[in-house]
């Protein structure tokens, strides 16, 4: 009788399943430590200042980390882009994808970026009709 080990199946890892989880934890830290530097601090933002601005909606992005909403604002029209709060937490306040759209008459409030001239962190969106 031969003392050979059985090849696992196809698919299956070489890996010693203990060293599994290690080999996720780290992926998973490697993943989260690449996000946390793509993303910007809240401290970038003046909050000693507020912005009111009302304006039509130019365009949405709705993708992680925030989404943002390209607005055009006075006469002559000057764009501003404001950040809000990532998708996810958008969709269960009542805003999902899709409900933010050009050619929307919106108000922002919210705090003015420190050296991007027309960028602010939105604090409150008002949209043009009730949510349910």
């Amino acid at each position: 009788m031969s003392d050979a080990q059985p090849l696992p199946p196809v698919g299956r890892s070489l890996r010693p399943p203990a060293l599994r989880p290690l080999a996720a934890r780290v992926l998973a830290s490697l993943l989260l430590a690449g996000l946390a530097s793509a993303h910007h601090g809240w401290s970038e933002y003046d909050a000693n200042r507020t912005l009111d601005l009302t304006g039509v909606v130019r365009a949405v992005g709705y993708e992680n980390p925030h989404v943002t909403v390209r607005l055009e604002v006075g006469t002559p029209a000057r764009t501003w882009v404001a950040i809000l709060a990532p998708p996810a937490r958008m969709g269960s306040r009542g805003i999902p994808d899709g409900m933010l759209r050009p050619g929307l008459t919106v108000r922002v409030v919210g705090y003015p970026h420190r050296t991007e001239a027309n960028e602010l962190r939105a604090e409150q969106i008002y949209l043009p009709f009730e949510l349910r």
